[in-house]
């Protein structure tokens, strides 16, 4: 029996799909049937991004017990859908080029409009058996594969004898994609462990030592107001047992049990902040021409990291009636909240061009029978597919969620802190340097940095990960090629 939840975001998510196919029947005058098919492929590849991709960036959040999965629903509603709507629909066609170079191809525009078909249907199977196994893999990876086998089969088709569509493929971009295979996780995994590093140093060890010291003067204590309450006990001895628990009363009071949490938690945050306002900012509203200089964005991070630095020493300053451990977990549990939220909006500004860019493409084909430089995006079509990666990430992504969160290695606030923060600093210095990395890859590793500090990284896992990993491009084309050769036989080019 489906739960009420299931049959609410169903139904949004058909009601959308819905909607925006009426639409396309008003904008298009004909190719309706393409338009149908096309739409059903590029949602498909968008519910399961949700399912793949958004699962993977929440993974730690709900491992860690900060959000639970209907938390992580919500936040991603908000977050994924504001990053796709406010800044996505610039990126969208960047996917489609510097893959093959089909300028050289000769051929009928409707023979891309099934290569695009093919490697959204593809890209979108591919996740869907990735998400299944619970293996987080690279949605761009799964896209670019799709579209590098649709346009090798394409070449195949319209290329004269003796010529080699082989010869037409940007090689140095499929070689970048393939040393960040090893690069990525390497990366997120070093920044993850300097991080957590710094953090069990001097905030979790301090507090261990703290607690330590806090219950052997607990101990005294009690065995000194057993010894005073004794009816045998002397004036003179309970005198002296007085003062000896006023003064350990006292040592206990000074323990400055949240020195550490109050001197370091605020270091993190402001990082923290400048990082995730730093990968918005540079990243996530790159394309949205917010109009602010470098010099200004600077400073605005300054700003906004100062601001957090006070908020947060002032919450500890108040947290005195728990313990330092409770107090810490409830700080990098607020911290963590907004790492996870930063990441669904950069995510909803970038990585929906994996659905929308190939689906702009067709649809632009379709309504001017022409291959143009530039393919515009309908913001209906941006908002039905940020509703199908939410409603991926709700129907089948509890598999990821839990091999990022719980099966790679333990995590909770301070290690998911850590990892999320890890991964956004690496995603943040590669966008400025121009170095290709998969965020996907950098996450699980910064999950694996901190496995590898905690000494209790599951190796084995990682395995048919990484090897799902290299897998996903190959697959993908392969089955993007045998999609462009069905749908032409079906529609007859």
């Amino acid at each position: 029996m489906l739960s009420r939840d299931n049959l609410f975001f169903g139904s949004i998510f058909i009601l959308m799909t819905t909607v925006f196919m009426v639409w396309g029947f008003n904008y298009l005058e004909n190719n309706h049937t393409l338009f149908i098919l096309a739409t059903l492929f590029g949602v498909f590849m968008a519910f399961n991004i949700g399912g793949n991709d958004v699962a993977n960036s929440f993974g730690t959040s709900v491992g860690a017990k900060t959000l639970t999965v209907k938390q992580a629903l919500m936040i991603a509603a908000i977050f994924e859908l504001g990053g796709a709507m406010l800044a996505g629909s610039a990126v969208t066609d960047t996917i489609r080029k510097g893959i093959v170079d089909i300028s050289q191809m000769d051929f009928n525009p409707m023979l891309f409009v099934f290569v695009m078909m093919g490697s959204l249907l593809s890209a979108g199977t591919w996740l869907l058996f990735a998400s299944k196994k619970g293996y987080p893999v690279s949605t761009t990876h799964a896209i670019i594969g799709g579209i590098l086998g649709g346009s090798i089969a394409l070449g195949y088709v319209t290329m004269g004898e003796g010529e080699s569509v082989f010869g037409l493929v940007h090689w140095d971009q499929i070689t970048k994609i393939a040393i960040s295979w090893v690069v990525s996780p390497i990366l997120g995994g070093m920044a993850s462990y300097g991080i957590y590093w710094y953090l069990k140093k001097y905030i979790l060890d301090y507090n261990d030592r703290v607690q330590a010291h806090i219950d052997v003067l607990k101990s005294q204590l009690a065995t000194l107001h057993e010894a005073h309450d004794d009816a045998t006990a002397t004036n003179d001895e309970k005198e002296r047992y007085t003062m000896q628990i006023a003064t350990i009363t006292a040592l206990k009071k000074k323990s400055n049990a949240f020195y550490a949490l109050r001197t370091h938690a605020p270091i993190a945050a402001a990082f923290g902040t400048a990082m995730i306002a730093g990968m918005l900012l540079f990243k996530g509203l790159k394309h949205a021409n917010i109009g602010l200089n470098d010099v200004q964005i600077y400073t605005l991070l300054a700003l906004m990291s100062t601001l957090m630095y006070g908020v947060v020493y002032a919450i500890v300053k108040v947290m005195h009636k728990d313990t330092p451990h409770k107090a810490t977990m409830r700080v990098f549990s607020m911290l963590q909240v907004l790492t996870a939220s930063s990441f669904a909006f950069s995510h909803g500004a970038n990585d929906i061009a994996n659905a929308i860019g190939p689906f702009a493409a067709i649809i632009d084909i379709l309504a001017t029978g022409n291959i143009n430089t530039d393919a515009p995006v309908p913001i209906i079509a941006m908002a039905t597919f940020g509703v199908a990666l939410v409603a991926g990430l709700w129907f089948i992504g509890k598999e990821v969620i839990d091999t990022v969160g719980s099966r790679i290695t333990e995590i909770f606030p301070v290690t998911g802190f850590a990892a999320e923060l890890g991964a956004t600093l690496v995603i943040l210095l590669a966008t400025k340097m121009g170095i290709p990395v998969s965020s996907t890859h950098i996450l699980v590793g910064a999950v694996i940095g901190i496995g590898m500090l905690n000494r209790n990284a599951n190796w084995a896992l990682m395995r048919p990960i990484a090897l799902a990993w290299v897998i996903t491009l190959p697959a993908a084309a392969a089955m993007a090629a045998i999609f462009f050769f069905l749908l032409k036989i079906i529609f007859g080019y």
